[in-house]
Formats: C-alpha cells, structure tokens, sequence
C-alpha cells in the first residue's frame, strides 16, 4: 500500500504504454507542449467535467469523478463514472469478499460504476486507453468495495462507444504498467528514442527528436520540423 502523497498520476499509465519515452518526457522531465490535437483532446474533457450530472432511468452520471488506489499507487480523475442500477442481484452472483453493485443514497436498490473515458481521435492498436479505463476501474473497486466488470471509450473522432470488459489479461496489463510506471519515477532514467508512425502527431516531437536517434539525418529531420512548422501556420 501506497501513502496518499506517494500517488502517481493515473494518465501517466496510458503515457506509458503509449509511448515510455513520452511517459518520462512529461513526468520525469516535466516537458509538456500543445498542439492542435492536445488543445482538441483538452476542450472535450473539459466539456465532459463541466456537464451537470445526469439521471437517465435506470442510469446515473457522475463527472470529474476523483479517484484513487493505495494499493496500485495511483490517483487521478474519471471522466464519466455512470451508476448502472443491478437488476436480479440474486442471480447473477459476485465474487467471493466483493460486493455486487452498492447503495447509493436516495436511490432505491443496488448500483454497479461503469467508468467512460473520453479520446480526441480513434482506438489505438497497443491498448493504452484500455489499460487507463482499466485502471480507473481497479481505483473504484478498491474506493467501493465492488465489482466493476465493465466500462466504454468514447471517441471523438468516430462519435462512437466502444466497450471494454475489464477480464483478467487487462488486469493483469494494468497492474503491470502501474509496477512499470513507479519502476521509471523512482529510477529517473528516461528511455532512448524509438522513431514511429505515432511520433507523428506527438506534441513533444521537438523535444524527443526521435528521427535523429533513430539513425536519420539531422538535415533531414530539420527540413520536416520546418515543414511541420509551415503547415500549422
């Protein structure tokens, strides 16, 4: 168990599996830029935050839920936790020392969270997104004491939800870049650059400069910053 002022940021797990490099330029090194699509990504949370909570039937909304987990280290804040009401609570069991769905006050019968974690763009291929709704999951099942088996992306560039089940491999992925992610804080070393397709669109790209590492010209590489340059104006 970690102490409340130990906690690490929960997005530094998505930054993580993202990018390590990324991860340990943004919060080792403290270096931090905006781009087009950071600005974008920021306006949709914070349409997301300021939106009053919801009740719609059987569902309810929370936003900007404050989060936390001693026992993964890690502390941060849900977009969207909705509150899905447990029908036939009875039948559908739950695992053994964990509650099926909790008491919410004022609200008749039991409640399961289902966290909803907004993107700018589109699904990513290394899961990085899933790992960060997963470990927003872990948070509410330790704050709660109950099973959450599910949760959803929202992409806004598709305008589309995708669900995630929070099964044991994701789990077992989350609790491992958590280890992963205190391993690179607490050893301070950041990563050498891998240059790929996802460096691209990175706003750090100008302090990463992973074209140069990776074995291409500097020449190169300062011909396309102007070009990147040109282009944004």
């Amino acid at each position: 168990m970690y102490d409340e002022d130990d906690l690490l940021p929960l997005s530094a797990v998505q930054h993580l599996v993202f990018c390590e490099r990324q991860c340990a330029l943004i919060h080792l090194e403290g270096l931090w830029e905006e781009n087009r699509l950071t600005v974008q990504g920021k306006r949709l949370h914070d349409s997301v935050h300021e939106a009053r909570d919801e009740s719609r039937g059987d569902t309810l909304l929370a936003r900007g839920v404050r989060i936390r987990s001693l026992r993964l280290g890690l502390a941060g804040q849900a977009d969207v936790v909705e509150f899905h009401r447990v029908k036939d609570v009875e039948e559908q069991g739950s695992p053994s020392g964990v509650s099926q769905g909790i008491i919410l006050s004022g609200r008749a019968g039991r409640w399961t969270p289902f966290p909803v974690e907004y993107k700018r763009g589109r699904p990513k291929a290394n899961h990085c997104d899933e790992v960060q709704l997963c470990a927003q999951a872990l948070c509410l099942e330790e704050m709660l004491d109950v099973t959450v088996p599910a949760g959803a992306l929202y992409y806004g560039r598709t305008r589309r939800r995708c669900a995630v089940s929070f099964d044991e491999a994701l789990r077992r992925q989350t609790e491992e870049a958590a280890r992963r992610l205190r391993a690179l804080i607490e050893g301070g070393v950041t990563s050498a650059p891998v240059f790929a397709a996802r460096c691209k669109q990175c706003s750090l790209l100008s302090d990463c400069m992973p074209e140069v590492a990776g074995g291409r010209s500097a020449t190169r590489y300062l011909w396309n910053a102007l070009r990147r340059s040109e282009s944004a104006d």
